[in-house]
């Protein structure tokens, strides 16, 4: 029973992981920090893997997890003391055969992510995601309602973070 239970949640989780890469690159600022994140939440996904009973698909439960996940350890490093990572000045070093448009974009967009509050990073994650708001709206337990209002407004904290 057990081994069917462990290669059944293999088999979930290896077709979902970029779910928990993805959640980690919002909630991270370097590749230690993605690793710690991922490892942390492939660990709540087993422990909790028994309760799963199959009421949502796989992939929506494993967001709900792992942003519960993420936002909980979020919450934890607020109260540590905050140092500054090299890749916060990688943009400064000029590179010659290398069109980085597209990557300082995305650090643009994932910097601006991250001053968003925990409820916001994961209504524009799942929007990025391409979820329906029926289906982010029953990952955060909110109404649809409420997600596309909290999502106008999350956009609207973009759009003036982005193009002050």
């Amino acid at each position: 029973m057990q081994k069917d239970l462990e290669t059944k949640f293999l088999s979930d989780f290896e077709n979902n992981q970029n779910i928990a890469h993805k959640i980690c690159r919002i909630y991270t600022t370097n590749q230690d920090a993605h690793n710690d994140l991922f490892q942390e939440i492939t660990i709540q996904l087993w422990k909790n893997y028994p309760k799963f009973r199959g009421d949502s698909k796989f992939s929506t439960w494993m967001y709900r997890v792992a942003l519960n996940t993420a936002i909980s350890l979020y919450r934890k490093s607020t109260r540590t003391v905050k140092t500054q990572d090299f890749s916060d000045f990688a943009y400064k070093i000029k590179a010659t055969d290398y069109d980085n448009t597209e990557e300082l974009q995305l650090k643009a967009l994932y910097s601006a992510i991250r001053k968003l509050n925990d409820i916001e990073k994961a209504l524009i994650f799942l929007y990025l995601e391409d979820k329906p708001y029926k289906e982010i709206s029953e990952t955060l337990g909110i109404s649809s309602v409420n997600a596309r209002v909290k999502m106008n407004r999350a956009k609207e904290k973009l759009k003036k973070t982005l193009n002050p």
